[in-house]
């Protein structure tokens, strides 16, 4: 098997559920694919920019979708994404799309090799 055929093999490009906590303490949920390098290198080229805001924005705009796979933002709602919302509900949603789920991996072994913070974990005392 060729290594890029192992590789791809070896991963999901499958939607995963985000959900983000809004500040009226309801929950914002969408859907997005893991990102891809071409991905980052269009929103970067829609960005005209280098900065990393307008980055994020564009990835947001392009990858964010609801449970059916349809887009949940726009071109045009960028302005408004700026201007109309506080940036920590902002910055919260284009994080959840560049998060990974290898961090989320990592998160969870931590917590099963932690006792202290591992639900039900036993340590080996015997």
């Amino acid at each position: 098997m060729r290594a890029l055929d192992q590789l791809k093999k070896a991963v999901s490009m499958t939607a995963t559920r985000k959900v983000v906590d809004m500040p009226d303490g309801s929950e914002f949920e969408f859907y997005c694919t893991p990102l891809t390098l071409a991905e980052r290198n269009r929103a970067k080229k829609n960005a005209r920019s280098d900065d990393t805001i307008d980055n994020a924005l564009q990835l947001l705009v392009a990858k964010a979708t609801d449970e059916a796979g349809m887009k949940l933002f726009h071109q045009g709602d960028i302005p408004e994404l700026r201007n109309a919302l506080p940036v920590s509900v902002v910055e919260a949603l284009m994080l959840a799309v560049v998060e990974t789920e290898v961090q989320e991996d990592d998160e969870e072994l931590d917590m099963k090799s932690n006792p202290k913070t591992a639900k039900g974990g036993r340590t080996s005392n015997s």
